[in-house]
């Protein structure tokens, strides 16, 4: 039968004291009855309580929680436990099988290997299999194991330490490679319209937070392009702003628009969030081929910032919105049609944008109203494109006074004057913008305004 492995502390060598009692666990089985445990000197503190165990059998039942090191004579004779622990048949000699069989019931402890002190090769091996360290029987003293015991405890301690800042630190990056995957990558192939986006999840060491936003080019040439908000700034938030935007990918794509569209994410909303208090704000622009006209669509959002050429910066009316999603079971959003002109730029955001607070003591919201001075005078600067964005994100969080703690999600699109020179009587394309290859917004396509 194998020895049944005891529930053990998470934390069993992690917590130790110098001022605490040290609990000895020896395994050793001597007939003859000359080894014996030296007296044990209580040095810097520390006391050590022993247990004897004749056998693994009766080790694996004096294995308790409070016990912190364990001497293993490599001379115990092989059991068939050892041999049937379900780990298959272990290769070397029989002292080193029976460490492994220790090592496997008690993960957590600190181990000390017992051998002749004409075994050498025998000790050293047995600290490549796991032990902490190794003592001689026949040079053992009290102040030398006491000594050995603290420094197997202590190196037990640390080993666990790394061990779990491995594993966090791994967790770490296989998380930040699944968040890096589920950023959007801009489907803008045949389109004249530049685009640039900046993103600031506020959660922190996150790459996602509940803001979201996508383009897309439909094969009929026109471009749709969203930008929302999920109430709340947690990963569950996170996770529901990916599924609204991958769902707002498919239905576009599907040929759904307008009040239409945002009626069926509204569906996928209030299926797939936690609790009905939870609601999206939703901005979704639809470019016509020509890039003149637009169809605007807000659902409680914040209406984007458009400058035309030779003008200043303004917002887009946004009297006709509708409500977020998640609020009102049937709701409605109107569609507004949008002369954008002929060359424009057009800025999409999350509120995290403008609330950040301005003014000597931080007493005010920058606003829509601060937001748009505030690009007038980035423009007036020749900021353009993404310089532009970051310039933006960067001053947002200098007036704030420091880190902004909501979500920040901005995006661009802009038509210029070589882009209207680029397009051949028929209305086709000239030449192709190859869509950015790398997921991570913050490093994609970077054209002028």
């Amino acid at each position: 039968m194998p020895v049944p492995v005891p529930q053990q502390r998470s934390d069993a060598a992690a917590e130790t004291s110098h001022d605490a009692v040290l609990t000895l666990l020896v395994i050793e089985d001597d007939p003859a009855g000359t080894f014996t445990v030296p007296e044990l000197p209580a040095a810097a503190g520390t006391r050590v309580r022993i247990r004897t165990a004749r056998n693994l059998t009766e080790a694996g039942r004096l294995l308790t929680d409070d016990v912190d090191c364990i001497l293993l004579d490599l001379a115990l004779p092989t059991g068939s436990e050892t041999r049937t622990s379900g780990a298959g048949d272990t290769a070397g000699p029989d002292g080193l099988v029976t460490l492994e069989h220790v090592l496997r019931i008690a993960p957590r402890h600190a181990v000390l290997a017992l051998t002749a002190q004409d075994d050498t090769a025998l000790a050293v091996e047995a600290v490549r299999v796991g032990a902490q360290d190794y003592l001689f029987r026949d040079e053992l003293d009290g102040r030398l194991l006491s000594r050995a015991i603290r420094y197997a405890v202590e190196r037990k301690r640390a080993d666990v330490a790394q061990r779990r800042l491995t594993e966090s630190t791994l967790r770490a990056q296989e998380n930040a490679r699944l968040e890096r995957g589920l950023l959007p990558t801009p489907l803008l192939e045949g389109s004249d319209l530049r685009f640039a986006a900046r993103y600031r999840p506020g959660r922190s060491r996150a790459l996602l937070g509940g803001d979201f936003y996508d383009t897309v080019r439909t094969p009929d040439g026109t471009v749709h392009a969203m930008i929302g908000d999920v109430c709340g700034h947690g990963p569950d938030e996170a996770a529901l702003g990916v599924e609204l935007r991958i769902a707002w990918r498919a239905l576009t794509l599907a040929g759904l628009c307008g009040d239409e569209l945002l009626s069926t994410l509204q569906q996928v909303l209030e299926h797939e969030r936690e609790s009905e208090e939870i609601f999206a704000t939703l901005c979704t622009v639809d470019i016509a081929p020509d890039g003149r006209r637009a169809g605007l669509c807000l659902a409680g959002h914040p209406a984007p910032l458009i400058a035309r050429q030779g003008q200043a910066a303004r917002l887009l009316p946004y009297e006709d919105g509708g409500p977020a999603l998640g609020l009102l079971p049937r709701a409605r959003w109107p569609r507004r049609h949008v002369d954008l002109g002929s060359t424009w730029s057009l800025m999409m955001y999350t509120d995290g944008l403008i609330e950040g607070r301005v003014g000597p003591v931080g007493s005010q919201r920058l606003g829509q109203d601060g937001m748009v001075a505030m690009i007038n005078q980035q423009l007036a600067q020749g900021l353009i494109g993404e310089n532009l964005l970051e310039a933006a994100v960067a001053q947002v969080r200098e007036l704030n006074g420091g880190e902004l703690t909501d979500d920040v999600a901005v995006l661009l699109l802009d038509r210029d004057q070589e882009s209207v020179r680029r397009r051949t009587p028929d209305g086709e394309r000239g030449r192709r913008i190859p869509r950015p290859r790398n997921a991570n917004p913050a490093s994609a396509q970077r054209p002028p305004l």
